[in-house]
């Protein structure tokens, strides 16, 4: 193994050993030092870009969780959203939302939307509310659609019903082109940034064939994206005066995002996407900058073979702030600003599917600072993530439970 990789591990492991205590930013609390949790060996031997960009020293909740499962039934959840009266909106995979009592029963099951192709990654997908849906009760989701060529990540909108049973007015708004034939990589969370446009997130498909797409300004795959409410670029977007670029590209080189949540506090956007065989992501992103996929990576192929020409670091493409190597299947992701969980505050709570369980990514500086992993001996996929209007943390799984993890 490189001997760089080593020496860095090993310096960070006696560091965490000594469970010293620092300062964070984000609180007045004293942070505890331990050893990383993650304990397997990499697929690799690539040494990080800087110190903490990987197994950093452990972090643990002081506070004794209460771990709640208020519903067990739900068919291959996807992405949620919390109401303004504690109810949740939450997308099924194969193309309904329910809605969800506070207390976790099913209050309704909404139908009629457009038709998903639910083959492979895809299907019913990401959701979020209007900033103004008190007013106008607008909900946004997105989806694979079956269209001529294959399948694109379509973006949606429609209006909830007040008594929360149906959706109106529904209209596509944006579709992700090219379409290809292929059933992987769609991307697909969206959140909205301070300005009042939508933030969403696309794959690059998978497939060796698209994945140099990731890097075409000309296409809409392996980027994010920065749309308004009716699907048009969005004003002020990095490309706009680019005619070799789209207008609604916000950044690009990503490989699968399933994570978006924007600071509203620091005006920033955190994405998470998946590596291949190593080398899951979280970035800070920015307007216009280049996230390296395929280009640069701290993954292998699934065969383990190289990736292209196996390097980690190129100018003009930006390092992660964090990555994982193995793998955790990062998907949904929050940043925590309620006042309930006050350890978690300006924290980075993360799904994990293959990992199973949710990681707490406490940032410092723009920088993690500590992880966590919560909820591990539930034995779950974890999809998605929410904070409730209770400041509780609400999880969905690929098994169809919801949780609720409040305090004792």
């Amino acid at each position: 193994m490189n001997r760089k990789y080593l020496a860095g591990m090993l310096m960070l492991t006696v560091m965490a050993s000594a469970c010293n205590k620092d300062k964070d930013n984000n609180n007045d609390d004293d942070v505890e030092r331990y050893p990383p949790v993650e304990t397997q060996n990499p697929n690799t031997n690539y040494p990080p870009a800087f110190q903490g960009q990987t197994r950093i020293y452990g972090i643990k909740t002081k506070a004794e969780l209460d771990i709640k499962i208020l519903n067990q039934n739900l068919q291959s959840p996807w992405g949620m959203a919390a109401l303004p009266n504690g109810n949740w909106l939450i997308t099924q995979k194969q193309g309904t939302m329910v809605v969800l009592n506070a207390d976790g029963t099913l209050k309704s099951t909404i139908s009629g939307l457009p038709s998903v192709n639910a083959g492979g990654q895809g299907g019913l997908l990401g959701i979020t509310l209007d900033p103004q849906f008190a007013q106008n009760r607008m909900v946004y989701w997105t989806f694979s659609e079956s269209v001529s060529g294959g399948t694109v990540t379509a973006v949606a909108k429609g209006m909830l019903a007040e008594n929360e049973g149906s959706i109106s007015n529904v209209s596509v708004i944006y579709r992700a082109l090219p379409a290809y034939q292929g059933s992987l990589h769609y991307g697909g969370r969206l959140t909205f940034d301070g300005s009042g446009n939508l933030l969403v997130s696309t794959g690059e498909r998978s497939d060796l064939a698209t994945r140099p797409l990731a890097q075409d300004k000309t296409t809409a795959l392996g980027k994010i994206l920065r749309i308004t409410r009716e699907g048009e670029a969005a004003p002020g977007n990095p490309f706009a005066n680019d005619p070799a670029a789209l207008p609604e590209l916000y950044s690009y080189g990503h490989r699968n995002v399933q994570g978006l949540a924007y600071d509203a506090a620091n005006n920033a956007l955190w994405e998470i996407e998946f590596g291949p065989r190593g080398g899951d992501e979280v970035n800070r992103v920015e307007a216009g900058k280049n996230y390296g996929w395929p280009t640069i990576t701290y993954g292998l192929e699934y065969s383990g073979a190289v990736i292209g020409a196996g390097i980690t670091q190129q100018a003009g493409m930006e390092q992660p702030v964090y990555y994982w190597d193995p793998v955790v299947s990062p998907s949904g992701t929050v940043l925590y600003s309620a006042d309930y969980h006050t350890e978690w505050k300006g924290n980075l709570l993360i799904a994990c599917l293959s990992g199973q369980h949710i990681v707490r990514l406490r940032i410092q500086n723009s920088k993690a600072a500590g992880e966590e992993r919560l909820l591990a001996d539930e034995g779950q996929r974890f999809r998605d993530v929410a904070v409730g209007t209770d400041g509780k943390l609400y999880a969905i799984t690929d098994q169809g439970r919801f949780y609720q993890v409040g305090k004792k």
